[in-house]
């Protein structure tokens, strides 16, 4: 028996770090254990990526020193704990202040400028090709090489302090690299949450794990600025290093499949495994079709052998290229914020003055705290309701007079401007993190992509990647329209946020006649179930 569970195991391609934990244990894990587990290793892989994205920031200032850069000792409102530029500027011997070359010229900016654009266009660009490949290839290999991947291109930017490499090809072609790997993250990750929860409460729950977002920002940060004084390398080998160990977790303990486990089902199939820990809904739905199924049962092991939608198939499924269209927008406007906002706060009189740079930088990370509760207030309703499109239009509306508020009101006082700010937040990155979680999720397993086929990845990787082009474009044009005041800036933002809105309208107006019309009759087939409980964001009309 034991021999036959190992054999099974095999071809059911189950991590080797969960396999050789059920050995010790002597017996497997609940289902719900599982979940759990596939949610905290996807929230650690993605909050590597985004601390490994975080030393370029934070080493500017010591490759580009600015020497009339003041500081003060006691920046509002946390010290100097989340000190980003600034902090690891200070102090520092007179070596490092000299910059690094060939980004301590005079066009120092511009070339650390054109590796930030060279890096967000590789991960743009290898979005769309990394979604197709994930849904090709098996996720937790692929992840697992990607998390790779990037530490090793990132270890080897920083690698250029020790080997003392001035060569600026160096410094941009690792980026690009970087940007590439990076690239496999998101739709991995969005892919595996996909595969193992249902629709049901799938908004609140990924509105919570997208929280990791701020974690791998934060995390990356402190660890930057802790080995700075090492040497700037260190700020890249170190998170560069955190996030191949990460990638050693994933391909150890990730089981990116529900049937990956299979064997926790033994009265079901082994293609029909992955139908198991769906919303009670869609099982009973599925579970109607199993004959079917059945016959493909020799054709079909584990996580390896499901054939991927192309990427035209999947930009035809209903609502991928409005979702994807609504966040090359919201994103433009969420960026515009992240990137700007600390510059935009320190160019600002508030409450009669202006703040210190540090002190820009600390306030501006509430927008972020108000983006986490936006995250999962856009989730939780949009699962009540079961509208994404209403949930997220509604957002992106309602973002429009919180910036105008934000713009008009938040120099009456520091006390106004963090509450305006923290406003602006929830509703600006609301819809952002339910369409890069949820939404792609929900596309992904649309019912037309159903049984032999996956394009969770796909899916995820068209969306986003669409978003990281608006993501790139919105900074770009604030540095043209600052020039011309704040206010062009903020009108830029607000109908940005009003065609974002737009764009979702017929997907609002059949999520509407989906709430209002009349549930399906027992003789439809359905067994008295809601077509809408099934598919929340779409019918299938066929």
């Amino acid at each position: 028996m034991a021999s036959m569970v190992g054999n099974f195991d095999t071809m059911r391609k189950t991590p080797p770090g969960i396999l050789c934990l059920r050995r010790i244990r002597g017996k497997d894990w609940t289902l719900n254990t599982y979940r759990y587990m596939v949610l905290l290793i996807t929230f650690i892989a993605y909050a590597c990526y985004h601390a490994s994205r975080k030393p370029s920031s934070i080493v500017k200032s010591v490759l580009y020193p600015d020497p009339y850069k003041k500081s003060d000792n006691h920046p509002w409102p946390v010290g100097n704990l989340f000190i980003e530029k600034e902090f690891v500027g200070v102090d520092l011997n007179a070596s490092k202040s000299e910059g690094w070359a060939p980004f301590n010229g005079t066009d120092g900016t511009s070339k650390l400028g054109e590796i930030d654009v060279a890096f967000l266009a590789c991960y743009s660009l290898g979005m769309y090709v990394a979604g197709h490949l994930g849904d090709t290839l098996d996720l937790r290999l692929f992840l697992a090489t990607g998390m790779i991947g990037s530490g090793i291109f990132v270890g080897l930017f920083g690698m250029g302090y020790l080997f003392n490499i001035h060569v600026f090809g160096f410094y941009l072609s690792m980026q690009m690299l970087a940007g590439l790997f990076q690239a496999t993250g998101w739709p991995s990750v969005v892919a595996v949450i996909g595969n193992w929860f249902g629709k049901r409460k799938r908004g609140l729950i990924m509105g919570v794990w997208n929280a990791h977002t701020s974690v791998g920002n934060i995390s990356g940060s402190l660890l930057a600025a802790a080995v700075l004084d090492y040497g700037w390398g260190w700020s890249f080998i170190a998170p560069g290093l955190v996030i191949i160990m990460g990638g050693i977790l994933v391909y150890l303990f990730l089981a990116a499949y529900p049937e990956d486990i299979g064997d926790l089902y033994p009265n079901y199939p082994v293609a029909n495994v992955h139908t198991v820990p769906n919303d009670d809904v869609e099982s009973h739905i599925q579970k109607e079709n199993v004959v079917g199924v059945e016959k493909n049962v020799g054709s079909r092991h584990g996580s390896e052998c499901r054939k991927s939608v192309g990427f035209i198939e999947a930009c035809l499924i209903p609502g991928v290229i409005p979702f994807a269209m609504c966040l090359f927008f919201s994103k433009l406007v969420a960026y515009t914020f992240l990137y700007w906002l600390p510059f935009y706060l320190s160019q600002t009189e508030i409450g009669g003055e202006y703040m210190s740079v540090k002190s820009a930088g600390n306030l501006s990370t509430l927008f972020d705290v108000g983006g986490i509760v936006g995250g999962i207030l856009a989730g939780y309703i949009s699962d009540k309701l079961r509208a994404r499109a209403t949930t997220a239009a509604t957002f992106m509306y309602a973002a429009i007079p919180s910036m105008l508020l934000y713009r008009s009101y938040g120099n009456v006082s520091r006390t106004v401007n963090i509450i305006l700010m923290m406003v602006a937040g929830l509703f600006v990155n609301g819809p952002y993190a339910l369409i890069t979680t949820a939404v792609s999720a929900d596309l992904g397993t649309h019912s037309s992509v159903r049984g032999d086929s996956r394009a969770l990845a796909t899916v995820t990787a068209i969306i986003d990647g669409t978003g990281s082009v608006g993501a790139a474009l919105g900074p770009l044009l604030t540095g043209f329209l600052s020039t011309r005041g704040w206010d062009a800036v903020f009108v830029m933002l607000m109908v940005c946020a009003l065609i974002a809105g737009l764009l979702l309208s017929r997907l609002v107006i059949t999520e509407i006649a989906e709430r209002t019309s009349t549930p399906m009759s027992p003789s439809s087939g359905r067994h008295g179930f809601e077509a809408p409980a099934s598919q929340p964001l779409l019918s299938d009309r066929r």
